[in-house]
């Protein structure tokens, strides 16, 4: 969950939103280091007699400034190329879960349970309890087991929405009439918000997602429960 005055990422909670703020430090480190070569370049072209023809006409700086871009290019995309394969990696996922957007709410499909669905709605300012957090609460979260793969089929059923919690790594575009899949485990228990992260209409920042993961054997009471209340 962001805090006030919050500079970066929110705390990672599944593996591939770890490897994402590794590769974000990463590429800033190169971003810091081009800025400060290009800086120092300057600076040295303004206050002293690096301008003179040998120095702009050199072959040596030709081969240099056409060969380290293409090393840069390289460091940057071999670990983005890795992430986008852990990413899109869905191996015998423990639980598969529909989502598809509505204007302007969240329903949820636990696809292998029969009859196990629920539509997520936010929850008013008016009807907050205290500590619960205003246009991020849902009347209904979404329960997952923890340290569990866990497979998202994302659609929509009117207009363009995006599932997108990022403190797990995860953006997903809802398409009516398409069926999108991502994946994701969350590598510790707690409570996990996000927000709809396409401009769908008039209620489009009142769409939020709750994912709460508990343990496994707590999982199994609530769909327990859930199946007695239905």
């Amino acid at each position: 969950m962001a805090h006030p005055t919050q500079l970066g990422f929110q705390d990672a909670a599944s593996p591939v939103m770890e490897e994402l703020l590794h590769f974000h430090d990463h590429t800033l480190m190169v971003v810091f280091l081009i800025s400060t070569l290009v800086l120092y370049i300057i600076v040295a072209m303004v206050s002293t007699k690096l301008t003179n023809k040998f120095i702009l006409d050199s072959q040596e700086i030709e081969i240099i400034w056409t060969i380290l871009p293409a090393i840069i290019l390289i460091l940057i995309a071999l670990p983005s190329l890795r992430i986008l394969y852990l990413m899109e990696e869905i191996n015998s996922p423990l639980l598969t879960i529909k989502a598809v957007g509505h204007q302007w709410y969240w329903s949820y499909e636990y696809t292998d349970y029969e009859d196990l669905g629920f539509d997520a709605y936010m929850v008013p300012t008016q009807d907050l309890n205290p500590g619960e957090f205003r246009l991020l609460e849902a009347d209904n979260r979404m329960i997952v087991p923890v340290e569990s793969p866990i497979r998202m089929l994302v659609s929509a059923d009117d207009v363009l929405h995006s599932w997108a919690v990022p403190s797990l790594g995860i953006k997903m575009d809802a398409v009516p009439g398409r069926l999108n899949q991502t994946a994701f485990i969350t590598s510790r228990p707690g409570i996990f918000f996000g927000q709809c992260s396409e401009i769908c209409g008039a209620n489009h920042s009142f769409m939020p997602i709750v994912i709460e993961a508990i343990p496994l054997e707590h999982f199994e009471n609530w769909s327990s429960q859930m199946f007695k209340d239905a």
